[in-house]
This record gives C-alpha cells, structure tokens and sequence, in this order.
C-alpha cells in the first residue's frame, strides 16, 4: 500500500483487527481490562526506544532503519490495541479525538483572542 489511494482506513482496520481474533477465538480475552493493560505494555515498549535518547536524538530517530522499523512496529501495536478496545467499548476513536480537540480549543483559547471568538 504505497498510494494514497489505497491507504486503509479506520473502519476496515478495525474490521481486519476483530476479524483476526475471531478467526483465532481471542475475543474472550479481549476484555476492556486486558486490552488496556496489553495498550499500556505497549505503550511502554515505545516509550523504552526514546528512554535515554537526548531531545535532539529522539528527533533523529528515523533516520536509521532498525530504529525506525522499531518504532513503526510499536505505534502500530498502540494503535492496534486502542483500536480494539474502542470496538469492545463502541467508541468512536475519531469522534472522540474530535470532541476532545473541541474542548481542548475552548480550554485553551490562542494568546491575545476571547474564549468566544472560536464558537
């Protein structure tokens, strides 16, 4: 998948997701407590690459391909468990990401303009 065109989108993933654990019969184990603590391991294995890299290092981290290959392996392990886990819950990660970005615009409004001037 190298176009644009063809870049999966969110519903199909999380179709394939849960199609690849039904096929396996892991939905017992894909209970709201499970995939958050599976969605915080990785998280941590993510967080362990950057861990003693300078500010300007963690920058660079693309830039050599093991890394990078680590580093896209992890966000996508994060990305797969969230994923999961707001299909067991039934929440809309991309409506949700949008009403936090609302209120997050609310809270904290640009220097130098009103709180109402963006509603």
């Amino acid at each position: 998948m190298t176009e644009e065109s063809e870049r999966p989108d969110l519903a199909g993933l999380q179709r394939r997701l849960a199609e690849f654990a039904a096929a396996r019969d892991w939905q017992p184990y894909h209970t709201p407590k499970n995939l958050v603590a599976a969605l915080s391991v990785e998280a941590s294995e993510l967080v362990e690459i950057f861990q003693w890299l300078t500010p300007e290092e963690s920058a660079g981290v693309m830039a050599d391909p093991e890394t990078a290959h680590r580093v896209r392996d992890e966000v996508a392990d994060v990305l797969a468990y969230l994923l999961q886990l707001c299909e067991v819950l039934g929440v809309d990660p991309l409506a949700a990401l949008a009403a936090k970005i609302d209120r997050n615009e609310r809270r904290f409004p640009v220097p130098g303009e009103s709180a109402e001037s963006g509603e």
